[in-house]
């Protein structure tokens, strides 16, 4: 183990083409965000994992924005800089012997990170989930990527042709060992999760319950009695350029709102910041649609029930490629003015919930074995594994063991 160094960020107003690299001369580990600040939760989620594993092999992040530049800045002691322009990332690139690069999303711009051949680089994503956009194509690109388990495998098998599965590395989910303060004041309640997702890019990848069913999932919620209700929406959802789904927000926040004047003592919760696996350890249910909150769900409180959002209403395309779904009760148009009625029995009724055993067997499919606090050290594992390997390819010498021999692979 290295020693520790002392805490250093890059400001953005100190960077330019000439000092792009500065902070990040020795880092063995790279994070690569190119996004606007829009996007910079993808990347955030990851922060306090990287830190863990600066501790181990110096970690800097590579930022192509100057706003998410100082969005993530604000939030990690990691050094951050910024190569706005193609030259500027390859000098960059040049001057820092970096051994690998973790990309956290698919941006286009990923592809002129990778054009550096001498750097190891791996997909890690922004989380575990059944949308379309988790098996792209794009991961053809990279030398490894990162996946929660088998479940993931089996959404790249089915969805990519030609892809080599030996690409594929059994991580875990190491956001999930962590155990944030908890968000929420303590309560003698009843707590039900309220946590749509975002639209989307495109139709096809639009799995948000917000502008349909929305309204009435709240309305359902808040008429139970003796419940508190959190609603915690996907990041995006409240810069949406979506009139829709800025107009549902609003009434969702509107109807809470009023919810809580009618019943003060209630603690209904509105959090548009923040994150959500601060939220998840206070509620009792969640009600969400096809994404990762869900699965990160699905592992952290496996015997609380799970509800499901289906806005296409195909049950059969569901049931196929949301595999969670099997084990949820599944929410759509035609039922929805139900809900309130199914809650009460998951929640109240003796043998209410008889799907804690199904979510117990999905939850190994997702994640397999791994307990809270593993992930992390197989993320890490992994790493060590690729480091090594990259230098062995290149002919440099290798970290020495404790009798002075080299480290074997």
């Amino acid at each position: 183990m290295r020693e520790s160094h002392t805490p250093y960020r890059l400001r953005v107003h100190d960077m330019t083409h000439h000092d792009a690299s500065l902070g990040l001369g020795d880092a063995s580990v790279l994070a690569y965000f190119a996004d606007d600040e829009t996007r910079a939760y993808q990347l955030l989620q990851w922060l306090p994992v990287l830190e863990t594993l600066d501790a181990t092999h110096r970690v800097g992040i590579v930022t192509r924005d100057a706003a998410s530049a100082a969005v993530i800045g604000e939030r990690t002691r990691l050094p951050v800089a910024l190569a706005p322009s193609f030259p500027e990332l390859t000098e960059l690139y040049a001057r820092v012997d970096a051994d690998v690069v973790l990309y956290c999303n698919n941006s286009m711009l990923n592809f002129q990170s990778l054009i550096d051949a001498g750097k190891l680089h791996v997909h890690v994503n922004h989380g575990e989930s059944d949308k379309q956009s988790m098996a792209s194509n794009n991961a053809k690109a990279y030398d490894r990527v990162f996946v929660a388990g088998e479940a993931a495998v089996q959404r790249y098998l089915a969805e990519l042709m030609e892809f080599d599965e030996s690409r594929l590395v059994r991580v875990g989910r190491p956001q999930l060992d962590l155990q944030p303060a908890p968000a929420l004041p303590p309560t003698s309640r009843t707590t039900v999760l309220y946590a749509p997702t975002w639209e989307g890019d495109a139709d096809y990848n639009n799995f948000s319950s917000l502008d349909t069913l929305g309204e009435a999932i709240t309305r359902q919620v808040l008429g139970l009695a003796d419940v508190r209700m959190v609603y915690k929406p996907h990041p995006k959802i409240v810069t949406s350029a979506d009139p829709a789904v800025r107009a549902a927000h609003r009434q969702v926040v509107a109807l809470i709102s009023e919810g809580g004047v009618r019943d003060p003592a209630a603690g209904h919760e509105v959090v548009e910041q923040g994150d959500i696996l601060a939220v998840i350890p206070g509620c009792d249910a969640m009600v969400t649609d096809v994404s990762s909150v869900g699965l990160d769900w699905l592992y952290l409180r496996t015997e609380k029930p799970i509800l499901i959002t289906d806005r296409h209403g195909d049950a059969e395309r569901l049931r196929r490629d949301v595999p969670v779904s099997r084990c949820a009760d599944v929410v759509v148009e035609a039922n929805v003015e139900a809900l309130g009625a199914l809650l009460h029995r998951r929640l109240r009724e003796p043998g209410g919930d008889d799907l804690r055993l199904p979510r117990t067997a999905m939850r190994q499919h997702y994640f397999g074995e791994l307990q809270v606090g593993e992930s992390t050290a197989r993320f890490d594992a992994a790493l060590d594994e690729l480091i090594e390997r990259r230098r062995r390819l290149r002919g440099e010498p290798l970290p020495q063991d404790g009798d002075g021999s080299a480290a074997t692979a």
